[in-house]
């Protein structure tokens, strides 16, 4: 039987297609009709930027937020020093603390426009360094460590995954779960977190928190997650063949992050503005729906709905711009991604498909290649089908576009 909330805040992700499970809807969603529950996702610190894949989790964490409920985001500080193997098949370069202190600040800017933290009563940003990093370690395996069974811990989907390719799982990897866990305890310590999100691969991790803070604390609290997102075609959501989305503008242009989703697939359309805009479900569903050349108009909203909640709407309407003016009128626009070259690094020529790979429309040399052979690599607008094409300092005097495809484009200028 299908669960009928009652709270706000369940009420607006189950329609809107956010949940794969929870541990206890009936208690969470009787704490939820109080108001103010603290609930938490953690983030670990392991690039400047989010991407795209973690978009829905923050979209979840606005809606708690608009829902009378009080969101925290916790940055992996602590948990970052080891590394989340799971569903990985090697484990995850470490970083320094200065790399993984400038991380958080990249993605500190991403929460701040989507979160309210105001100090009264907003969402709260806190780092678990605060306390791991102040761990004594024969403490710790007394006082935590005795609460965990290593034969459980082994039949977590995610290290069983690992396991079942015989790819190696570090000691220190295995922490992470522990430390995990760890947190909710903390979190439900000093704030009263009564509440963790996350994706449905995190779902071990966030029972094992759960059992933990039961029996250290006797305080009962819950787990929610979603579901792990792919799109129509099959491909992990946030991947491109230019790479990962990024959602800071320092690391993806608002031009190119609007492109993105006026590229989604027709069928995802519905589906993608029910998650990613606050748009009602009603007239979503309507978009959704619309056929032939109308699903185009439909997409255009999606992108400039997205956009504006990340990057502002003036971003949004330049980028709409920008895209009429290549599409529709074969410009070159003012908002395509740039890339810039020194005449040091022209010097007697640069091939094309340097230029290609440094602008970001191909991701390997071998893809370029592809791309040529294809006939969808295009400068200024006319076919490219030599490879080996050179590009002197007087071909770039004056900005050239490249194109990848019919949907693709950046230009290529010499700076002053």
């Amino acid at each position: 039987m299908t669960y009928i909330p009652k709270s706000d805040f369940l009420s607006v992700i189950m329609e809107r297609g956010f949940v794969a499970d929870c541990t206890d809807f009936q208690a969470l969603d009787d704490a939820l009709l109080k108001g103010g529950v603290p609930g938490y996702i953690g983030y670990d610190a392991t690039a400047a930027s989010l991407h795209v894949g973690h978009l829905m989790n923050i979209m979840l964490l606005r809606w708690f937020q608009k829902t009378g409920q009080r969101p925290i985001t916790l940055m992996g500080g602590g948990t970052t020093k080891v590394g989340d193997p799971s569903f990985r098949s090697d484990e995850r370069p470490l970083l320094g603390p200065e790399q993984i202190d400038a991380n958080i600040a990249g993605m500190q800017k991403v929460f701040a426009r989507y979160l309210d933290y105001n100090e009264d009563s907003g969402a709260l940003m806190r780092n678990n360094a605060e306390w791991l990093d102040e761990l004594n370690y024969l403490e710790f395996l007394r006082d935590i460590g005795r609460h965990f069974s290593v034969n459980r811990m082994l039949s977590f989907e995610s290290v069983k995954s690992r396991l079942d390719r015989e790819q190696s799982l570090s000691f220190l990897e295995f922490n992470y779960m522990i430390l995990q866990a760890y947190d909710f305890l903390e979190l439900n310590r000093r704030y009263g977190c009564l509440l963790q999100l996350g994706g449905s691969d995190q779902w071990g991790n966030i029972v094992n928190g759960i059992d933990l803070t039961r029996r250290v604390l006797d305080h009962e609290i819950y787990g929610l997650t979603t579901p792990l997102l792919t799109t129509s075609d099959g491909r992990k959501m946030g991947k491109s063949q230019g790479g990962a989305i990024w959602l800071n503008p320092d690391m993806l242009s608002p031009y190119e992050f609007w492109q993105f989703w006026r590229n989604t697939t027709d069928a995802d359309v519905g589906r993608f503005m029910k998650l990613y805009t606050e748009l009602p479900v009603e007239e979503c569903d309507r978009l959704g729906a619309l056929g032939g050349s109308e699903i185009n108009a439909a997409k255009i909203i999606l992108a400039n709905e997205v956009t504006t909640l990340l990057h502002g709407a003036e971003a949004a309407a330049a980028a709409e711009a920008t895209a009429r003016e290549v599409f529709e009128k074969g410009g070159t626009g003012d908002d395509l991604p740039t890339l810039e070259l020194s005449p040091e690094e022209v010097g007697g020529g640069i091939s094309v498909v340097q230029l290609f790979l440094r602008s970001g429309l191909v991701g390997s040399g071998k893809e370029a290649k592809r791309l040529f052979a294809d006939n969808g690599a295009r400068l200024d607008d006319a076919p490219l089908t030599d490879a080996g094409l050179m590009l002197d300092q007087a071909a770039l005097a004056s900005p050239v576009k490249l194109s990848a495809g019919k949907k693709r484009h950046a230009l290529v200028k010499l700076a002053r």
